[in-house]
């Protein structure tokens, strides 16, 4: 398995933490595509607590991190 967090905004309506198939998914673009966030919103994506490319590809194990722009005052 492979385990997704949502942060923030990305949570409003999932799940924090989600567990996929690393056999259905190769990389960040095909997450997202299932979890309907559209690629332009995500920030900072992190594999494995490393910063990473949408294409980077994912494997079993794998903990992948994807957090929206924040603001704050």
């Amino acid at each position: 398995m492979i385990e997704v967090r949502l942060f923030a905004t990305f949570r409003e309506g999932r799940e924090k933490v989600q567990f996929l198939d690393p056999k259905t998914y190769k990389n960040a673009y095909e997450v997202l595509d299932y979890l309907q966030i559209p690629y332009e919103d995500v920030a900072i994506y992190l594999i494995n607590g490393r910063h990473a490319k949408l294409d980077d590809y994912i494997k079993e194990g794998d903990i992948l991190a994807i957090f929206p722009p924040v603001g704050g005052g």
